[in-house]
Formats: structure tokens, sequence, C-alpha cells
């Protein structure tokens, strides 16, 4: 396929003489129709300038840059407007028309792109009909009518991606579309803006501080000042912080030691902290070696199974990770007189987290014996005697069950409690993204548990 824009040793500079500072230095790229490309990096390193360019909204000083087959470099007037008009625009502040409802908000860009000929001029019917549907599609069918000030930070962002998408556009162009947002708008808007552009086959230029939202992208690209530089690079700036503080916790064997005695409030923000570091390190495999972050996420997962285990007043925990296509759970269980890993794999259709990892639903199991569920046969290998189980499902990202969690025996010889499965759902979905990270990272996939 023949790109939709094509960057091709771009310069940029701002200022005159003695004050002439160069911002962009001798940046390529290409982006393909229905690819979404997300721009990174840090502050100031030309990422809004690069959009611009590419948008036609400042003039190409040198280098060739090419939107919609349209070379930009010396173009006249008219025909940086024409590619405008092909180009669907989202800020971070949504520009909306505070004395115009929603559907009116997204009509204008109808009316703007019919004025310079884009497509023939459509009646007013036809214009709110489209508008109507486009607002539809972004779940704001039901506030068509509201003003602005009437409508949420997430929700005004909505308006924007409809009034965005609404003219068909062939590239969108979004700076920092999320920054304004918490965490649950943020993935909706950037949810949204994926599946409504995959749907229509644009081509997509994000530029982000936000890397919760890295998963979207078919590529990262990363500028550093003003040049193209690798996402591991990329990673190793805003990353390399938390990954060498564990890193070095693991050489001296105190991470384990760390993560257990936190509090647990600061315990869920190791959690948060670390999630967001792996959700990153999904993104690249050159970070570092595969053996040497497999080494750090077995770290990470065992003194996450302990920390959990204590909080929860466990005798053991558990990690199992489903394998849909074998149809087994596998998982490795330390020994507590301190010997070699245990190995164990499964068959999912026999056995508490079998059935769990089947059917999603949490099991809270006060007599393990008395169970139809519980495989005793599992005691019988690791010689160990099971009395009470709570076990239950861990999500992907995709909502998929992909892992289970498993706890035996409450130290204080009572059965586990609705109030200990609350407990473990504040933090469940962040465990879920650590081990999709580690499946993903280690050297196989087999996740180390504690016991």
């Amino acid at each position: 396929m023949e790109p939709l824009i094509r960057v091709c040793g771009v310069n940029h500079y701002f200022g005159t003489g003695p004050l002439r500072k160069q911002i962009l230095f001798d940046v390529s790229a290409e982006i393909l129709p229905g690819e979404i490309v997300i721009n990174t990096g840090p502050s100031g390193s030309g990422k809004t300038t690069l959009l611009t360019l590419v948008g036609a909204l400042r003039s190409v000083q040198e280098g060739s840059l090419t939107t919609l087959g349209h070379e930009l470099n010396n173009a006249s007037a008219e025909t940086l407007a024409n590619v405008r008009t092909n180009i669907g625009f989202i800020f971070q502040a949504h520009n909306l028309l505070a004395s115009l409802t929603a559907c009116q908000n997204v009509e204008m860009a109808l009316g703007v792109s019919s004025g310079v000929g884009r497509e023939a001029s459509a009646s007013k019917k036809e214009s709110r009909q489209r508008a109507i549907e486009m607002l539809e599609s972004v779940g704001l069918g039901e506030r068509i009518d509201y003003l602005p000030r009437q409508l949420s930070g997430g929700q005004k962002q909505r308006v924007a991606i409809a009034r965005a998408l609404v003219t068909r556009p062939q590239i969108i162009l979004a700076d920092e579309p999320t920054a304004a947002l918490d965490k649950k708008s943020g993935r909706e808007v950037v949810e949204i803006l994926h599946r409504l552009a995959k749907k229509n086959g644009c081509a997509i230029l994000l530029v982000t501080h936000d890397n919760r939202i890295l998963d979207i992208a078919d590529r990262i690209m990363t500028l550093e000042d003003g040049r193209i530089s690798s996402f591991t690079s990329g990673i190793t700036a805003s990353a390399g912080q938390l990954l060498g503080g564990l890193t070095q916790m693991q050489r001296k064997g105190e991470l384990v030691k760390h993560v257990t005695s936190l509090s647990e409030q600061k315990f869920v923000e190791f959690l948060e902290h670390a999630t967001s570091e792996f959700e990153q390190c999904l993104r690249t495999w050159e970070v570092a070696s595969r053996e040497a972050i497999g080494a750090l996420s077995d770290q990470v997962l065992e003194a996450a199974a302990v920390r959990i285990r204590d909080m929860l007043g466990a005798d053991r925990a558990t990690l199992y990770m489903y394998d849909a296509v074998r149809e087994e759970l596998r998982s490795k269980i330390a020994h507590t007189q301190g010997g070699p890993p245990l190995e164990i794999s499964i068959s999912v259709h026999s056995g508490i987290a079998g059935r769990v990892a089947l059917t999603g639903e949490t099991l809270i199991i006060q007599d393990a014996y008395a169970s139809p569920y519980f495989n005793p046969e599992l005691d019988k290998e690791t010689g160990y005697r099971t009395r009470t189980i709570l076990c239950m499902p861990i999500y992907n990202r995709r909502k998929q069950v992909f892992a289970v969690a498993q706890l035996l025996n409450k130290r204080n010889g009572q059965p586990f409690t609705n109030t200990d499965e609350r407990k473990f759902r504040e933090f469940a979905g962040q465990l879920g993204v650590l081990l999709e990270s580690c499946l993903h990272l280690g050297k196989d996939s087999q996740v180390q548990a504690a016991s």
C-alpha cells in the first residue's frame, strides 16, 4: 500500500538570526492506510511540530513531506487547504463552540468541508442525520442536544472525535487527546477512536505522553530532541528509573523482602507503578535480554504472590497460567523448605482452578474435600493438606480469563469469606496486566508463584 503520510529528511526551525533554533532533525517516517502510530517522547522534543507539518498547518522548510499524495514543501495555499479538508483534527482542548449543541458542533465540520469542495453540499437534514449517527457511534446518542457546559470532559472529547470523523477523513491527527482526562475516560476515548478509525480505514498519528494508551498502537515512534529514536531508548528514558530500582533490588535479593514489608496501600501503589512500566515493556523486546527480563518478571511475581498471601492471611498463594490451546493450567510453586520449584501442569477440565478458568466464576470452598471440584491428587503430589480455598479468575486486557489465583488455608483456621474476595478484586486488574506482561516478556509461559 502507498503511505498516506511520507516524511523524508525533514528539518524545521523556529526563530530567525541568532535566535534561530532547530526543532526537528532529519526526521523520516511513513504511515500506511489503517495504521495507528503513536508519537511519544519528552516535552519539547518536536512531537506537536511534526503533527502540524503533516496536517498542513505549518509550512515545510526543509525536506520532503507528502500527505495524501500531495507534496507539502512549497505547496500552494489551495493545495494545503485541500489536504486539510481530508484530515480530522483532535486536540487536548476540544475547541467546541460553547453556544452550539453537540450535534451542531459536529455539523459544523460538514459545513466547512463542503464549503471548499470536498464533497457536495449536504442538506441541513442530511447533515444533522450524519452528525447524529456519528454521535451515537461514540456513545452520545442521548446527548445530541446538550451544550458543552452540560457535558463531562470525556464526553466533550467524544464530541470532538465525532466532529473529526464525520467527514470520513483519510487521516486523523490527534494531539494529546487524553491529557485532560482521567484513566477511565481516557481509555474510553482512545478505544472509540481506535474502533472507528479501523472501521473507516483511515490512518492515525497520535501525539501523547500518556503511557496508559500505548497498547492501541500498531507502531510507536519516539522523538527525542527532535530526532527519531527507537522505542527502546524512549522506554529507557521514561521507565528506566523504576525498572532500574527493581533490578538493583533483585541483584541484592531484597525485592521480595521489600514488597512483603509494604503496607496494603503502598503495595497497591507498587502494583500500579509496576503495571505502568510493564505495559510499556509489552511494546518492545529490546529493553534488555529476554533472560534478564524473565528473571526480573519472576522476582516481581514472586513478591506479588507472597504479598497477596499475607494480605489475605493465607498459607499459600498460587498463580496458574491458563493455556486455552492445550487446555491446561501451568504453574511453578516454590517449596517452603527452600527446595527447587515444583512444576505443576493439570487439565483445565478437573479441579477447582480448572473450573474457575473455564467459567470465570469465583469459588470460595469452606471444606476442600467436600467439594466435587477439588482434586485430592494435588495434595498427594505435594504432601500438603488443603482445607479451605479461595480461587479467582484473572483477566487480560481483552477481558479473557488467562490466569487463576488460588489461595489455600487461612492461617487463623477460618474459611475464606466474601470480604477476602473483595479485597483481592481491589488490585486484581493491575495484577492481570503484570501477569500478562511477564507472560510475554519471560523466557517461557511458566510463571513462578509463591507458597
